[in-house]
């Protein structure tokens, strides 16, 4: 199996402690003999971000182990950006394979925790970690999607300063109808076609039949109402500029990404 990308789903207090590396051979822990192996970070892959199908994140090698400190944090970060593992071994592995990172930002794990896996909530996150990362890896792709309807705006305007970053999806908290029409009006304003509009990650995969039943008739109004403008201001769309726009917000646009060249 070919895994077409790297999957992050970062809790908003994510570190990546000293020592949580197993078969530690320097600082970095990085075991530099499993480096080698070919797909040493990767247990799986995804598929493409267009309807079809669910999202399988991919993993990483070295019997990598996480922890959140449980502390209050007033922003939520995406990843450890002094972490050697950052920068030795993921971005490494990704230029080199050019396989994208797929970033969902802004899951605050355990609000209640009683309620086991169901009590997570959402938080805004700081999304100039991602513009940074972007800037400091600039062949390495970024997918990314946001949980807080705070930080749609922002991401907006980094999709559009940096060709390394595509946006997709209305996730989780802002998988219902309102959001969904609030985020692909202002994307589309901001980005024309320039990004995914809805993606096939689920749960429970029950979740995918009314997740894409409400996403089509959603993003179907909100591109009535901008070719009802196009039309009000004297230009009238072709059918097959419609079919051209339609097929690059549900996947065209992210394969036209995954081919763009950064040399």
């Amino acid at each position: 199996m070919k895994p077409e990308y790297m999957m992050a789903s970062t809790p908003h207090n994510f570190v990546l402690k000293e020592g949580s590396l197993s078969n530690v051979v320097r600082k970095t822990g990085v075991n530099e003999d499993v480096m080698k192996e070919p797909f040493a970070f990767v247990t799986g892959g995804g598929t493409s971000l267009g309807a079809a199908g669910a999202t399988t994140s991919g993993g990483v090698g070295a019997d990598c182990t996480v922890t959140c400190d449980g502390e209050e944090d007033a922003t939520a970060s995406i990843i450890n950006e002094d972490s050697d593992f950052l920068s030795e071994v993921l971005m490494k592995v990704c230029e080199e394979r050019d396989l994208p990172v797929a970033l969902k930002i802004g899951a605050h794990r355990g609000v209640n925790p009683k309620l086991l896996s169901a009590g997570d909530g959402v938080v805004v996150a700081d999304t100039s970690v991602l513009a940074r990362l972007c800037t400091r890896f600039p062949k390495v792709r970024f997918l990314a999607t946001f949980l807080s309807r705070n930080n749609q705006h922002e991401a907006c305007v980094l999709a559009s300063k940096f060709r390394n970053l595509h946006i997709y999806g209305c996730w989780w908290f802002c998988n219902n109808p309102s959001m969904i029409k609030e985020i692909t009006t202002m994307r589309i304003e901001m980005l024309g076609t320039a990004f995914t509009a809805q993606h096939s990650d689920a749960r429970v995969l029950d979740q995918l039949i009314y997740k894409w039943s409400h996403s089509r008739a959603v993003i179907a109004s909100v591109l009535v109402d901008e070719y009802t403008k196009l039309c009000n201001s004297g230009w009238s769309p072709a059918r097959k500029e419609i079919r051209r726009d339609i097929e690059r917000l549900f996947g065209g646009s992210y394969e036209d990404f995954m081919t763009k060249s950064f040399a």
